[in-house]
This record gives structure tokens, C-alpha cells and sequence, in this order.
């Protein structure tokens, strides 16, 4: 595999989690009745905190002279984002 797939991979995972804390967040509000628009602008604030910075960094390779310094901040970024992703989903589950 090239290095390019395990970016693209790891963006999946990024938007994969989000999308499952969106969505289990919207199920368990929904039914408590307490769904607002604060929940939605939280998973906007986060792409905006999470991802954007992620693909700012990969738009910014062609200026590292050492060809891999932006790559390991990616990859340490995404799986940084992944981890958060991942604990709020099991707190939502306790």
C-alpha cells in the first residue's frame, strides 16, 4: 500500500467516527427529547477544530524539506482525533 491510501484511511476513520457519535448522540437526545441546534454546531465546531487543521497540513507537504515531518503530524493528528472520537462514543454507552 502506499502511503496515500493509509491517509485516505485514516480521514475514513475520522469521518466514520464522527458520523457514528452524530449519529448516536441525535438517537439518544431524540429520544429524551432534549435535540437542540447546539448539538448540531458542536459537529460543525469540531470540523472546523479537527479536520480542517488536518487537511491544511497535508496542503502544506510541498514545503517540508524533510518529506515526512507534516505526514507523522497527520497521521498522529488523525489517530489523536479517532481516539477522542472513540471515548465519547463509549461514554455515550455509560
Amino acid at each position: 500500500m502506499i502511503l496515500s491510501d493509509w491517509m485516505l484511511y485514516t480521514m475514513w476513520a475520522v469521518f466514520g467516527l464522527m458520523i457514528l457519535d452524530l449519529l448516536l448522540g441525535f438517537l439518544k437526545s431524540f429520544w429524551k427529547g432534549t435535540l437542540t441546534s447546539d448539538f448540531i454546531l458542536g459537529y460543525l465546531k469540531d470540523l472546523l477544530y479537527y479536520v480542517i487543521p488536518l487537511n491544511f497540513l497535508i496542503s502544506m507537504f510541498p514545503i517540508d524539506p524533510s518529506g515526512w515531518i507534516l505526514i507523522a503530524f497527520f497521521f498522529v493528528g488523525g489517530l489523536a482525533v479517532a481516539i477522542k472520537y472513540l471515548l465519547d462514543i463509549i461514554k455515550k454507552f455509560k
